[in-house]
């Protein structure tokens, strides 16, 4: 009997489930920024649903807290692969880092942006 591509599909999804679980729990238990910024969220994101009055200002004030958390997983991914080459100091191995850390700081800077266009709109 032949399986349907569904199901093979399905069990993919579950393996790809369980690799992103893991790759949160590996961030949270060694990249202590990336705890910081979950900390944060979960402080903030009840203030963003009490604060906004349209679901689009929610929408726009979580996605913004996660666009951090992203950018922090993407940053921790590019430092251990950089790592794991090699831990000598290199230009090119330093500005990959300083890129990987960019990004985590244009990601920042857009939430303090939308939270505070949001909040000065209400004051």
């Amino acid at each position: 009997m032949r399986k349907s591509p569904s199901a093979g599909m399905l069990r993919q999804l579950i393996k790809a489930t369980g690799y992103a679980w893991h790759g949160l729990l590996a961030a949270f238990r060694w990249e202590v920024a990336f705890r910081v910024e979950v900390y944060l969220c979960l402080v903030a994101t009840p203030i963003a649903l009490l604060i906004s009055k349209t679901k689009v200002e929610c929408i726009l004030l979580i996605s913004s807290l996660f666009g951090i958390l992203a950018a922090e997983l993407l940053n921790s991914a590019l430092e251990a692969v950089v790592d794991r080459i090699g831990l000598e100091r290199d230009e090119l191995a330093k500005r990959a880092k300083d890129l990987g850390a960019a990004v985590v700081f244009i990601a920042i800077l857009n939430a303090l942006m939308v939270w505070g266009i949001l909040v000065i709109a209400r004051i």
